[in-house]
């Protein structure tokens, strides 16, 4: 997974797009099965739509229309910091491989 922070700072973890599922790049377009999301402290990450079925990655889901309410614009925002979210779409990778 690549991550990079919303200011556009060097990625954290480098990785070519189609070296893994989840990957950013912000002068490309989501590709097809794919949904943007940002966590709390502004990392962009480009996640698989199978994934959203996950139980810990809705959990997370839910917690973002509680917080943000279903209306947000742009980007989905989820309520959380970056390393949980790589633990969290991590595990959710091994579980559906």
């Amino acid at each position: 997974m690549a991550w990079r922070k919303k200011s556009g700072s060097e990625s954290s973890a480098s990785s070519s797009p189609g070296a893994s599922p989840c990957y950013n790049d912000e002068r490309e377009k989501v590709p097809k099965g794919h949904v943007p999301m940002v966590t709390g402290c502004g990392e962009r990450v480009v996640v698989p739509v199978r994934l959203l079925a996950d139980p810990c990655i809705a959990e997370l889901l839910d917690m973002a229309a509680q917080q943000y309410g279903y209306g947000q614009s742009g980007v989905l925002r989820i309520p959380c910091d970056g390393n949980h979210f790589r633990r969290v779409v991590g595990g959710a990778l091994q579980r559906s491989s």
